[in-house]
């Protein structure tokens, strides 16, 4: 078995569902290393190099509005979701429902 392989289809399914992970957690302002520890105590592992790539495509797409905090010595820019993303977040969540259904329903014999 090609191990290479199996860990790139990994990875290509990764990339859809933590764009999910991410929104699920931005409902209360949360800077970049915050999220990271959020998302790692529920399981869920991304790496930095893709977090903060994602969450600045997130703000571009309106999904997300942010704010710098400079009280601190160092500043941080904290996320949230922006009420375009709290709806958006919504759909989403109805569509990986309808997938998670779909593709259970096809795998169902296979995975027993």
């Amino acid at each position: 078995m090609d191990n290479t392989l199996v860990n790139s289809l990994i990875i290509e399914l990764k990339r859809g569902t933590q764009m999910l992970a991410v929104l699920s957690q931005l409902k209360t302002n949360q800077y970049g290393y915050s999220l990271l520890q959020a998302l790692e105590e529920k399981g869920v592992s991304i790496e930095a190099g893709t977090l903060y790539p994602l969450l600045r495509r997130l703000e571009s797409q309106n999904l997300l509005k942010s704010e710098w905090d400079t009280t601190e010595s160092r500043p941080r820019k904290y996320y949230v979701l922006s009420e375009e993303g709290k709806e958006i977040y919504k759909e989403l969540i109805a569509a990986w429902k309808t997938i998670i259904k779909e593709t259970n329903g096809l795998i169902e014999e296979d995975i027993q």
